[in-house]
This record gives C-alpha cells, sequence and structure tokens, in this order.
C-alpha cells in the first residue's frame, strides 16, 4: 500500500539532511515493530516543493510525501500511529491521509525517482564500501540482487525472481546526489529506473524500492 501524506507548512528551517527526521517519524507512527529489523519491505520519498535558501528549505504552502509498504498491515499501523500523534519536524503535521493506487504494471516499467536518489554500493576486499553510479553497468547487477533479495524475503519464488534492475543510460540529465544521514555521507544517482519481470515483481519494486537504504529514504519509485 501507498499512502500520500499531506503536510502543513513548515514554521522552522528544514535543512537540507532532514532525511533521519523522516525515518524517525515513520519509527514512531509504526511503534515496537519488527519493520526496524532487517531488510527493508518498504520507502519513502523525499520532500518536494521547498523553497531553497542558504542550506535550509522552506515549505510555506506544505508538501505531500508518499510512504509505502509491501504489508498493507504496516500501513494501517502507521495511520494509526499519525491519527494518534501527526508531528514530524520542524513545527510540520499531517493534514490529510489519502491511499495511492497502483498503476497498471505488464513486464516492464520505466520509473522516476520519488525526489530522492537511489543508491548502489559493493563492498570492497578491504571491507569499505564502494558507491557505484548510473554510468556503472555494475550498479544495474547490485540493485538486481538487492530486489530479487527482497523479493524472496517477502515470500516470492520462480519468474518473480527473475526481474532485473537498471539504471535509465537513455536518460539525458542524470546526476549525482549526495545525501547525510546522522553525519555520514550517502552518494547516489538520480536517474530513471527501468524494472523488468513479472507484474506483480514490478509493483513490488513501485512499493519497497531499489538500491540500498530505501528504509532510509533512498531509492523510492514514482
Amino acid at each position: 500500500m501507498r499512502v500520500q501524506l499531506q503536510l502543513s507548512s513548515s514554521t522552522e528551517p528544514v535543512p537540507f539532511n532532514h532525511l533521519h527526521q523522516l525515518t524517525g517519524a515513520i519509527h514512531k507512527w509504526l511503534g515496537d515493530n519488527s519493520a526496524h529489523d532487517g531488510i527493508s519491505l518498504y520507502s519513502f520519498g523525499w520532500l518536494r516543493g521547498g523553497q531553497p535558501r542558504p542550506k535550509m528549505l522552506y515549505f510555506p504552502e506544505g508538501t505531500s510525501w508518499n510512504i509505502s509498504f509491501y504489508d498493507d498491515e504496516l500501513a494501517r499501523q502507521l495511520i494509526k500511529g499519525i491519527m494518534a500523534d501527526p508531528s514530524i519536524a520542524y513545527g510540520m503535521a499531517v493534514q490529510e491521509v489519502r491511499e495511492i493506487a497502483p498503476p497498471s504494471f505488464s513486464k516492464q516499467h520505466i520509473f522516476a525517482t520519488d525526489g530522492s536518489a537511489v543508491l548502489a554500493r559493493r563492498m570492497r576486499e578491504d571491507g569499505s564500501r564502494e558507491y557505484l553510479l548510473w554510468d556503472s553497468l555494475a550498479a544495474n547487477d547490485v540493485l538486481t540482487h538487492l530486489l530479487r533479495k527482497k523479493l524472496g524475503v517477502a515470500g516470492f519464488t520462480g519468474e518473480h525472481l527473475d526481474a532485473r534492475v537498471a539504471f535509465d543510460r537513455a536518460y539525458s540529465r542524470p546526476r549525482p546526489r549526495m545525501a547525510t544521514i546522522k553525519g555520514v555521507k550517502h552518494k547516489g544517482s538520480e536517474c530513471p529506473i527501468i524494472v523488468e519481470g513479472t507484474p506483480e515483481a514490478i509493483q513490488f519494486a513501485w512499493l519497497v524500492g531499489v538500491g540500498d537504504l530505501t528504509g532510509s529514504g533512498f531509492g523510492a519509485l514514482r
């Protein structure tokens, strides 16, 4: 299930690096839940439409925010949490919640990122992580592996596990996108994503996102 939250205007400046605040709001609304542990089968987009100022954003007209779950029960738990405490941060609070119906998928779909960046990483021999961008074919393998892993965790079998993910290399304006979460800098790609597979696997990707750290604000699709 995907829900779209309509947020009130901000009463305080919003720093560019505010993903940890959004993650914190989701954790608050979900309460004690296994979704906080292990692999994330949910994703959320970034806040869009903010007016930039030096090192800050402002949302004088409010904004919308998409959050998606493979498990509908978690989405319902999120809504209950919002009803109990709609506050987020920087003076913003949820004013309205509505469910977004999934598109009709076939065997291939090109997704835009939901204001966010797609994070592809692999481990080096020395144990450090290498960030791969849209221009690396190895990034496609990393994204495909992660989606197939999540499909397996969710209980998908057979042809659903043949799904493939790739950056849209025909896109003319890809760019790197940096985000810092609690002092750690992450480098992702702002570039459309091609997902091939069964309609069920493609809808799954639409909900849970692609790449690393989807539970922290990366890889959300729309």
